[in-house]
């Protein structure tokens, strides 16, 4: 990412309706679909700025991974042990067999061999652990922000089954999500491409809409896994190594 993108991350972590509404969603698919054991070991590959460590640290002992020196040193003050150095598909710095759950949350799309990483991921996972990943969704959906946030692509949902496939591991939930505000941020992208937009759109809204953004988004949580979501702007998906 662009050193500005890392530094409004920080500002907006948790502020955010998007930042705060995604965090409620995947607790809750964590909570419901992937069930960690207690105690359970888990792994955060490509952390950012560490503004997941927190809910993922309510589910077991956490371990997380860092490319960006600033991101990591911000990190680093969230987690109580070290945020490691890894630049995706290299994670031999982690035990191999050792995790119940990873998260890799908005990373792939980063990565420029995403297959790799997923089957390295793949041997870190215990028998029977879970791959929690989000990526954004819809190529035709590509604008400055993909380019600001140095995004290779977007996936469709055809890709990550093929690339499930490839890297030995089980679907158990694929799914769109951020359905909901689907057709703003669909016309926003379009009007982007119109008037060639090239900056991120990332900043905070009023704090009205922003409070109206995230009881929206947040309202996913309780949809994802028991309601079709047949469109979105991102793509979550629980995957498990086969036992």
């Amino acid at each position: 990412m662009e050193r500005a993108v890392f530094d409004r991350m920080v500002e907006l972590d948790q502020h955010h309706w998007w930042f705060l509404a995604r965090r409620r969603i995947l607790k809750r698919l964590i909570e419901r679909v992937v069930q960690p054991p207690e105690k359970a070991r888990i792994l955060e590959v490509g952390c950012g700025t560490g503004h997941n460590l927190a809910m993922l640290k309510e589910f077991g002992r956490l371990d997380a991974s860092e490319l960006d020196r600033c991101a990591r040193a911000v990190a680093n003050k969230r987690l109580p042990r070290k945020v490691k150095e890894a630049k995706l598909p290299d994670l031999s710095m982690f035990d191999r067999n050792a995790y119940d759950l990873i998260a890799l949350l908005d990373v792939l799309e980063h990565v420029p061999d995403d297959l790799a990483s997923l089957r390295s991921i793949h041997r870190r996972l215990k028998p029977g652990g879970a791959l929690l990943l989000t990526v954004p969704a819809n190529p035709w959906m590509w604008s400055a922000h993909d380019a600001a946030h140095h995004h290779f692509r977007r996936y469709t949902k055809k890709q990550l089954q093929e690339l499930f496939l490839r890297s030995g591991l089980e679907v158990q939930l694929l799914s769109y999500f951020n359905t909901l505000l689907y057709p703003l941020v669909a016309a926003a992208r379009i009007a982007g491409k119109i008037t060639r937009k090239d900056s991120a759109d990332d900043k905070l809204p009023s704090a009205p809409i922003n409070a109206v953004l995230n009881k929206l988004f947040g309202l996913e949580a309780g949809m994802l896994g028991r309601v079709p979501m047949p469109f979105g702007v991102s793509l979550v998906a629980v995957v498990r190594r086969p036992a």
